[in-house]
């Protein structure tokens, strides 16, 4: 029997919406429509017409016939249009697949196919790789070019229509509806392909929403924040902060490519208080020619992800006037959703004891509702004694609806009620997580996730390979760059450079191999490789 709170106290429109990102920017636009939302070089946008934009994109994808459930891909850098197709896509009810400008043709063909996109919008600055990509990809988007007046470079035309004028055909009143469920997809995200194919990654209205939330929170984002776009959209849909801003009724800025000299005018000129990246932005400021660097108007606070910054990093950023915190998360969990949450008193800590505290990737987002370091064969969680090894897991309603067509791959991720990442780490006295490995041997450079499967198999293309093996070896600017042993066949020859060529010619050239040493590969006696020997082979190098 239903106790007295469940009698006739039931849900309506006017106790229950779902919950979306998307009502944080028509929140903004209704209270600061002239306040500026996006700074691009010379454009400036108020919220009015950020609001106003998105509302027309909506509008002109239903037009062509676009609704829920319909994937529309967009191959863009980190422009305005970017940021407005976080809330026009969705806002008629289909589903933002946002492409990773760094990928090669056969993966983009395999993306918008497996996503069956409808729509597509480009960027000009990479029409050559998309026209490859649509030229073996079996669906035929709608395919719409975006020039953007910040681009000076060369690019074809290859769509349809360009965006301006496909925008001006929608209504800026465009009465756009709440999803009728907040477990609607409203992104669609893909892997780096670990062991195969890249998985596609679906996230919810819900998810997004308490992310986006998340971060104003974990990030200390008070009211009217400036944010600089130095972090790609592409990667976890810029991990949420395209819905974050409107939260606060911040502003965007905007950011073609990530140089030191736009970011130091960008933050000197326009009051920049918050910026995301990975160690290589940092290593770009820091490294920075001093005609390049200009004095900072603030403080400003930098959230990076990946491997944790050395100490002497941290200090130099600090020096330079920028306040470091260390998130980690997945694609699978919106992006960042665990942060080193720092203590006041650890800063008087000496600088050894700091620096191990700095390492740790730290405690769950209020967003997520548990972290966890546990045995993936019990499912019972590891002792708090910052050595038992575990595989990290998470379990939220910042987890991913699952994988888009893959319901093996999603069972998996899901055994025993959490989400298991595949990451090694251990659990501190505190409560704090560290990783410690990562099970599936991810090489994450510059920010991105490198699959040594993925490099290995393209060196056994090249018939002089008898065996490969590729392991991440620690990069000062980069974080973590891919190192190759190769062994050659008996009588085959081969060279360095000719490996090198030949693996630019099979994988986007992020992903290829920053040294390659001919080297007998460590196996055991089964003859598995040993990989922890290479990595510790790649520190000596």
């Amino acid at each position: 029997m239903p106790g007295i709170y469940d009698r006739d106290l039931d849900r309506n429109p006017a106790n229950y919406q779902p919950l979306t990102p998307l009502g944080f920017l028509e929140r903004a636009a209704r209270v600061f429509p002239e306040r500026t939302a996006i700074i691009h070089g010379k454009l400036r946008r108020t919220y009015g017409d950020f609001y106003a934009r998105a509302r027309r994109l909506a509008s002109a994808l239903e037009q062509r016939g676009v609704g829920v459930g319909d994937t529309v891909a967009v191959m863009l850098p980190n422009v305005p249009a970017m940021l407005e197709a976080h809330y026009g896509v969705p806002m008629c009810g289909a589903v933002l697949n946002s492409l990773n400008t760094r990928l090669d043709a056969a993966i983009l063909a395999f993306t918008l196919d497996h996503g069956e996109a409808k729509v597509l919008i480009t960027d000009r600055e990479f029409s050559p790789v998309i026209k490859a990509a649509l030229a073996i990809a079996k669906v035929k988007p709608l395919v719409i070019d975006y020039d953007d007046p910040e681009f000076t470079g060369a690019g074809d035309r290859i769509g349809e229509l360009e965006y301006e004028d496909f925008i001006a055909a929608g209504d800026p009143n465009y009465a756009w509806a709440m999803p009728p469920d907040e477990w609607n997809a409203i992104a669609l995200n893909y892997t780096s392909g670990t062991t195969g194919d890249p998985k596609g990654v679906v996230y919810h209205h819900r998810g997004a929403h308490l992310l986006a939330v998340g971060n104003v929170v974990t990030c200390t984002m008070g009211k009217h924040p400036v944010y600089l776009w130095t972090l790609p959209m592409f990667h976890c849909n810029g991990w949420c902060f395209p819905w974050s801003v409107s939260v606060v009724a911040g502003t965007h800025v905007c950011l073609r490519q990530v140089r030191a000299k736009p970011i130091f005018d960008a933050i000197a000129d326009h009051g920049v208080t918050h910026m995301c990246g990975a160690p290589i932005v940092m290593s770009t400021l820091l490294n920075a020619p001093a005609a390049d660097k200009r004095p900072l108007p603030h403080v400003v606070d930098f959230i990076t992800a990946a491997a944790p910054p050395p100490e002497a990093v941290l200090a130099a950023m600090q020096d330079a006037g920028f306040n470091v915190t260390h998130v980690y998360g997945l694609t699978e969990v919106y992006g960042p959703a665990v942060v080193n949450d720092w203590h006041d008193e650890w800063n008087d800590l000496p600088a050894e004891e700091r620096a191990v505290k700095k390492a740790r990737q730290g405690v769950r987002y209020s967003a997520l509702e548990a972290l966890d370091v546990m045995d993936p064969e019990t499912m019972v969680p590891v002792p708090a004694d910052g050595t038992t090894l575990g595989e990290v897991m998470f379990r939220g309603n910042v987890v991913m609806k699952g994988y888009l067509k893959n319901p093996s791959a999603t069972q998996k991720a899901f055994e025993g009620g959490w989400f298991h990442s595949g990451d090694l780490g251990v659990k501190h006295p505190d409560g704090y997580v560290q990783l410690k490995d990562r099970s599936k041997d991810i090489i994450i450079s510059g920010g991105e996730n490198i699959s040594s499967i993925e490099v290995e198999d393209a060196l056994y293309k090249h018939p002089a390979v008898a065996a490969a093996a590729v392991v991440a070896r620690p990069d000062e600017k980069w974080g973590e760059t891919p190192v190759a042993f190769v062994e050659l066949r008996e009588g085959a020859t081969a060279t360095v450079e000719e490996l090198l060529a030949h693996c630019r010619a099979h994988l986007a050239h992020y992903k290829c191999p920053r040294h390659l040493v001919f080297e007998e590969i460590p196996k055991t006696s089964t003859g598995k490789i040993q990989k922890f020997r290479l990595r510790e082979m790649a520190k000596e190098m």
